[in-house]
């Protein structure tokens, strides 16, 4: 049985005639980052969707764990234990970092009414999670910095037990201490076991946080390496021009997680 977290294979989604991702298989381990680049149609989103039960697949086969899984609804994936983090982070801006944790999943007393004391509590262990100096929990989420409202989002998806994390261009318009801030949540989540698929653009997230790369182009799997195996000269050429490495061997192995860079 593999050992991955996450297996996607031979997944097919077409939208009308446009194949928007076709014959790609793709694995996740715990602990592990992979980094999924392409241009924008490139089908990487598509894929992510699939996973995460917005855009079922046409054809082809999940496995979590080792087991088939079918995959119809948001609400199937997030049983999953698989969350998806959005660019757009979709948080409240004017409810604080505790009530956009609970969002539409609220702690209730036995009298029906919110257990704010409890839903604090189980907030402020989560971010410490994170980050240990995120403290200011109760002001609106608008006047928090992009780093610490990623706090939030992901806590989210922790709080409710993802295994796998889906992150869309979590650095997109940071600066570079909130980027090295995202970095750094980052690399606390793979040493507690996350898996993480990065749809991301950004060269610098690609080589400091990914275990492997896959590229796409025309929804098709360009390839798959181990991020200290290519250059980045070498995965613009995949990108653009859609033609894998031959320098070094694509690295797919489902049994095992890639050694980390």
């Amino acid at each position: 049985m593999s050992s991955a977290l996450i297996e996607l294979r031979h997944v097919h989604k077409s939208f009308g005639g446009v194949r928007a991702v076709h014959d790609v298989s793709l694995a996740l381990h715990a602990g592990e980052v992979v980094a999924l680049l392409g241009h924008n149609g490139a089908g990487k989103s598509t894929l992510m969707k699939v996973l995460a039960g917005a855009n079922p697949a046409d054809a082809g086969e999940i496995l979590v764990n080792g087991e088939a899984v079918t995959i119809g609804t948001p609400t199937d994936s997030q049983a999953l234990g698989i969350e998806s983090i959005h660019q757009t982070l979709a948080l409240a801006d004017n409810l604080d970092a505790v009530s956009n944790l609970f969002l539409g999943r609220e702690l209730m007393t036995p009298w029906r009414t919110l257990d704010d004391y409890a839903m604090e509590a189980a907030a402020r262990k989560v971010f410490a999670r994170l980050n240990p100096n995120f403290r200011n929990i109760r002001v609106p989420v608008r006047g928090l910095s992009g780093g610490q409202r990623q706090v939030v989002a992901i806590s989210r998806a922790l709080y409710f037990n993802a295994r796998v994390l889906v992150m869309d261009e979590p650095c997109a318009a940071l600066g570079p201490e909130e980027t090295r801030m995202v970095h750094e949540l980052v690399r606390r989540l793979k040493a507690q076991g996350v898996g993480i698929f990065l749809i991301t653009h950004d060269m610098p997230d690609v080589f400091g946080l990914s275990d492997r790369l896959a590229v796409m182009k025309n929804g098709e799997l360009v390839g798959t390496y181990r991020t200290q195996d290519v250059q980045e000269d070498e995965v613009l050429a995949m990108i653009i021009g859609g033609r894998p490495v031959t320098r070094v061997p694509q690295y797919h192995r489902l049994e095992e997680p890639a050694t980390t860079p």
